[in-house]
């Protein structure tokens, strides 16, 4: 009998391979209830698919783009018109490519290309407590919430005991298949005030799985820091794969060590393939030429806006077209600041309409444009979502925050976020919010349904267990994917 020996209560040797929620796998030489090694394998592959249902698995990887700060929805794609002077948005509406569909003039390039993604209009939760930035960035990023908030309504710095960031899920259960770097965060980390990275870490599954993070040097004013990317310096952390290939050696071991009758049924599965996958990653010059977009012409580089956040979604199709499977482009401008910040409590309108909103404007219509010319964004799903909107009135306060009469202040009652590719549906409006945008009307979505629709393209079911740091199970995300989302 071969025993692969695995840590008690959890995954035992690659995640991809999980059988049973058993503690310890046992092949028997004659087989189990007339099992093979080589029909265990297959059972797995089966078991990995089927969950089902539409959209499922249709995505291989996924580019969030994370406006941290909580962009206002009324100035930016869902204005309200016969409102009150203090709801309605500074900024006029436009016509887009959906018809009755309207967005406002600062977002002239994404109102023709609108048909390529769906909107979620009726993003909505209600928070526990105080809604500040880093509770709410903790949710959009794990799908739990804490129960460790300070009265200022931000948490304690990041902790091995969090629950992991859902890119740290994907590549747990679904690693890339090249030699790539797995999981890529950049241009900075998550950050409200002097929490940094809360929600941004693999947490309890362990640093193997942390996000490889790309920080440039250079001030968050300083728009042109990624054209000095030094990709002569890009290093693999030694961490990453070094958990992985160590439980892979046990299998390899175990293997080996046992009947030569079974040789035969393993040898189309390549143990020894991980092995020189690391390796390859390691030695190899993919990684670096992905990251060196000055390979790029300037009329594709202009297209996603010379800025550090068009800079970044290039960067970011440039990463999973070279395999990497997730990329996290966090807004290159903190939560609670100002300037380019979409954190607007004031100054919203000269922020919004020339500092902030142009480059999501071309960043997004430039990553969509780009994915969907190459053919890549039927497999790449993209998601643009903040932590939360803004409050429909003007200079109120509904989370602390002093706010002037050109600013709005946090809310996450309803708001709307973008998503395309893997599958979901292209000129589709999901869900409406009422005449001030207030509240939902139809059709919610809570941030926890958003990241199970993510698992779902992914072809990860979102109900499948991990294991804490106290060894306890706990599902991915304790929602249901929005399955209508997809086409």
């Amino acid at each position: 009998m071969i025993r692969i020996p695995g840590e008690f209560n959890t995954d035992l040797c690659d995640p991809e391979q999980k059988l049973t929620r058993r503690d310890l796998l046992r092949i028997g030489g004659s087989g189990v209830l007339g099992l093979t090694l080589g029909s265990v394998f297959q059972m797995q592959s089966l078991a990995s698919s089927g969950h089902g249902g539409p959209g499922f698995g249709q995505a291989r990887n996924i580019i969030m783009l994370y406006l941290q700060g909580g962009p206002s929805h009324l100035d930016l794609w869902d204005p309200k018109e016969n409102v009150p002077d203090n709801v309605r948005s500074a900024f006029s509406p436009i016509s887009t490519r959906i018809p009755g569909t309207k967005f406002t003039e600062i977002l002239p390039h994404l109102a023709k290309v609108n048909d390529k993604f769906t909107m979620l209009r009726a993003m909505s939760y209600t928070p526990n407590g105080l809604f500040n930035h880093t509770a709410a960035i903790y949710q959009m990023m794990t799908g739990y919430t804490t129960d460790k908030v300070s009265p200022s309504g931000q948490l304690e710095p990041p902790s091995p005991k969090d629950f992991p960031n859902f890119g740290s899920n994907i590549i747990r259960l679904k690693p890339p298949k090249e030699p790539m770097l797995p999981f890529v965060m950049l241009p900075r980390p998550l950050q409200e005030s002097n929490v940094v990275g809360k929600g941004g870490t693999a947490g309890f599954l362990g640093k193997a799985y942390d996000p490889y993070t790309l920080y440039p040097e250079g001030d968050d004013m300083n728009m042109t820091k990624l054209d000095r990317l030094k990709t002569d310096d890009l290093q693999m952390r030694p961490e990453v794969f070094a958990a992985r290939l160590r439980r892979r050696a046990r299998l390899r071991d175990a293997v080996n060590e046992a009947m030569p009758e079974i040789d035969k049924a393993v040898e189309k599965y390549n143990l020894n393939e991980y092995y020189q996958r690391a390796l390859n990653l390691i030695i190899s010059g993919g990684a670096r030429n992905a990251f060196d977009i000055e390979q790029e012409p300037e009329a594709i580089r202009n297209l996603y806006g010379r800025n550090t956040f068009g800079q970044s979604c290039l960067l970011a199709r440039r990463l999973v077209e070279a395999g990497t499977r997730v990329v996290e482009v966090i807004w290159p401008k903190v939560a609670n600041s100002d300037n380019h910040s979409w954190d607007v409590h004031v100054g919203l309108t000269n922020r919004m309409k020339n500092q902030s909103g142009p480059m999501l404007d071309k960043g997004l219509s430039g990553l969509l444009t780009d994915l969907d010319q190459r053919g890549m964004l039927e497999e790449t799903m993209v998601v643009a979502v903040g932590e939360f909107g803004r409050s429909p009135q003007r200079g109120v306060s509904t989370s602390g925050n002093g706010n002037s009469d050109d600013g709005r202040d946090h809310w996450p009652y309803c708001y709307t976020a973008c998503i395309a590719g893997g599958g979901i549906k292209r000129g589709y409006v999901h869900g409406k919010s009422d005449k001030t945008g207030s509240a939902p009307l139809e059709d919610p979505v809570h941030p926890a349904e958003l990241l199970a629709t993510i698992y779902h393209s992914m072809g990860i079911d979102p109900e499948t267990l991990v294991y804490n740091h106290l060894n306890q199970p706990r599902e991915l995300v304790k929602a249901k994917p929005v399955t209508s989302l997809f086409a």
